[in-house]
């Protein structure tokens, strides 16, 4: 449904508000929707045109009585593309939509300038509608329920993937002709010299020991594969048994999990930086002397912190406002780091006033969540926005504050970001003792693995290698592997 003329108005206003304050983004696409339709929307993902599958249907069904019982309820969707898609729920009052409308534009900027957006498919709306396509096709041919099986394998491993692999160098399928032949002779390279000091120079004895040691290295290499690969949907994609079509759909999960990946590593700046500015466009421009206390009542519900979580849109609207009040006050640098005196940091003030949204915009372009809090949070940010680090209390039953320290509380969200928050597990040999098992590994960070999640995910990457899977880890100190042979699960090791 089109915007009404009233809004259409206000998205004209807010669009050139949003310019003027310096922000730059793609065409934004507004759609108006009833409650139902934009749930329907919202549990695909945003993508109307996405294949189908049981667990969108899930999806409907929870935003729907959250909506019917007045548990939650969606303000606006905003899509990763170009031209931005945008959808508004025709129930919301009209200063709601406008302070939406603001929201959006700031992510509409975000998507556009922030550095870990750059590598995603801007038509992203067109490629969804033709998965959804072949999809469909594999489930006339091969049937709804064998497709669908396997596609929730598939997404049982879609957090699985590398996020820095779109910065980095793609991985290459290698066949077993490009592997090294271990008959080949290792040859050494010699240092340049004079013919008679050749063997003062390279004495052929030492040659030869690194020859070997070298032909050691190279044969031992011959592992498969030869490096660990994070990006363990990848490597199933190359090198498990499978039908053309699996792979291709493994493929398709695998291109939306990276689609996706972006958005996962920097929520709390993207939420932070459309309210900063859905605040700073609402509160000095769009609204009204009469939609001010509607739009404090909105904003704060926004802004509202839940028992025992972390409001993304609270900590990074509040962490983006002290970087802006820091570098107007030169409170920043090397002076100012070696000044240990109290009363002179709270006067600090070098007057350099427009700094500070010089930086804030640079901080949007380069930083994602983990980077940005891990360089911007500080012991008096902490301190205002009374943040504390808990622990779950086996006495009690009850989670309860275990410290108030600055590095403790740091390190505890820094953990929960890193590897957008999943464990860390890569493909370590596809060929395990030999017999075409496969063995992957996790990096402990602290954290053990959930046993029930463990055993379905293996049952899950078995139905797609087709060979006994095993996963290394460790569970309080101890190594531990646990497998699965297509029957049986067992874990070895440990207690």
């Amino acid at each position: 449904m089109q915007l009404t003329a009233d809004l259409r108005e206000a998205e004209d206003r807010i669009l050139q508000y949003a310019r003027d304050f310096g922000l730059t983004f793609y065409d934004v696409h507004f759609e108006l929707l009833d409650h139902e339709s934009l749930n329907e929307i919202a549990s695909y993902g945003g993508f109307p045109s996405r294949y189908p599958h049981w667990r969108f249907g899930m999806a409907f069904e929870e935003l729907q009585k959250g909506y019917t019982y007045g548990i939650s309820k969606i303000y606006e969707l905003v899509i990763n593309n170009d031209p931005v898609v945008a959808y508004l729920m025709d129930s919301n009052d009209f200063v709601s939509q406008k302070l939406v409308m603001a929201h959006v534009y700031g992510h509409a900027d975000f998507f556009r300038n922030n550095l870990w957006f750059s590598r995603t498919n801007r038509k992203m709306v067109d490629q969804m509608a033709n998965h959804s396509a072949r999809v469909r096709r594999y489930m006339e041919h091969y049937g709804r329920d064998k497709v669908e099986r396997f596609i929730d394998a598939c997404l049982s491993l879609e957090n699985l993937v590398d996020p820095m692999l779109p910065f980095t160098r793609q991985p290459v399928r290698k066949e077993a002709s490009d592997l090294q032949d271990e008959t080949t002779r290792v040859e050494v390279t010699k240092l340049k010299s004079k013919d008679y000091m050749d063997r003062y120079i390279n004495p052929p004895e030492i040659l030869e020991q690194r020859r070997k040691e070298d032909e050691k290295k190279a044969h031992q290499a011959q592992k498969f594969p030869e490096q660990p690969i994070k990006d363990v949907l990848w490597f199933l994609m190359n090198y498990a048994p499978l039908r053309n079509w699996q792979r291709d759909v493994i493929g398709i999960v695998r291109e939306e999990a990276y689609y996706f990946a972006p958005q996962r590593q920097t929520k709390i700046m993207n939420e932070g930086w459309a309210s900063y500015w859905h605040s700073t466009i609402m509160t000095q421009k769009a609204a009204d002397a009469a939609d001010i206390v509607d739009f404090a009542d909105y904003h704060s519900m926004t802004m509202a912190m839940g028992r025992g979580s972390v409001n993304p849109y609270k900590l990074g609207l509040e962490l983006f406002r002290d970087i802006e009040y820091r570098w107007d006050r030169g409170m920043h640098g090397l002076e100012w780091e070696r000044c240990d005196r109290l009363g002179e940091r709270d006067r600090w003030d070098t007057g350099a006033r427009g700094e500070g949204r010089k930086k804030i915009f640079e901080v949007r372009r380069i930083y994602n969540d983990l980077t940005f809090l891990d360089e911007f949070l500080t012991p008096e940010f902490c301190k205002r926005a009374k943040l504390f680090a808990y622990d779950y209390n086996p006495t009690s039953g009850e989670y309860e504050i275990s410290s108030r320290d600055f590095q403790a509380i740091k390190q505890k969200l820094l953990v929960q970001l890193t590897n957008m928050g999943e464990p860390h597990i890569r493909v370590e040999d596809g060929n395990h003792s030999n017999r075409g098992e496969l063995l992957l590994h996790h990096r402990h960070d602290g954290f053990d693995l959930d046993a029930r999640y463990t055993r379905e995910t293996l049952s899950n990457l078995h139905r797609i290698w087709g060979r006994p899977v095993h996963l290394a880890s460790k569970e309080e100190g101890k190594d531990v592997v646990h497998s699965f042979n297509g029957k049986d699960y067992s874990r070895s090791g440990g207690k």
